[in-house]
């Protein structure tokens, strides 16, 4: 199993740290080569538009699209910005996942926050009994879901933070920033 993360931006460094401590290959990926071999691909929270237009830069935006028709992608925060067909303004989206996103719905850095979340899916897949301590900054909301794209999971309000769409995975908050593996454990499950 190797799993590339995206490291034009963000917080990739952390996501390396994660799959190295679950045992996973992890490479950074910044040119269209560096796609070769992986089994999946991880897109880190940082900025969306500031990825979107180092992707253009680095030609990346063909190779990652096509990489997403047959491989895993997991976008957390910007990430899952950066995934969604729609994100309500003019950025370089992937349009790979059937989701529209509102970005730092939440508020600004101060408004950040942490919560614990039911994710039926996340503790069947890994045994689990436990909520997952999600940690949210200046975060997007995934406004809403189309297709074949399904919520995985949501606030107690209702607000969608986390959905699912085959092997495309978004969540609004940022598990590589806790200790709690599950989530990377999960998509791993998806990338095999």
């Amino acid at each position: 199993m190797k799993i590339g993360v995206l490291a034009l931006q963000g917080d990739f460094s952390e996501h390396i740290s994660m799959l190295k401590k679950i045992g996973v290959d992890a490479v950074e990926v910044r040119l269209p080569k560096h796609l070769d071999d992986l089994d999946g691909l991880i897109i880190p929270g940082g900025e969306s538009t500031t990825i979107g237009k180092l992707s253009v830069a680095y030609d990346l935006m063909a190779p990652l699209k096509q990489f997403g028709k047959s491989h895993a992608i997991w976008g957390t925060c910007a990430g899952a910005i950066f995934l969604s067909k729609n994100a309500n303004s003019e950025q370089p989206l992937l349009g790979l996942m059937d989701i529209k996103v509102q970005r730092n719905a939440f508020g600004r850095q101060v408004d950040s926050f942490e919560t614990d979340l039911e994710i039926d899916e996340l503790m069947k897949a890994t045994g689990t009994e436990h909520p997952y301590h999600a940690i949210f900054i200046r975060a997007p909301l995934i406004e809403s879901v189309h297709g074949k794209a399904r919520i995985l999971s949501a606030l107690e309000d209702g607000r969608i933070v986390a959905a699912q769409e085959g092997r495309l995975l978004a969540t609004s908050f940022h598990p590589e920033l806790t200790n709690d593996t599950r989530f990377h454990e999960y998509f791993i499950s998806l990338a095999s």
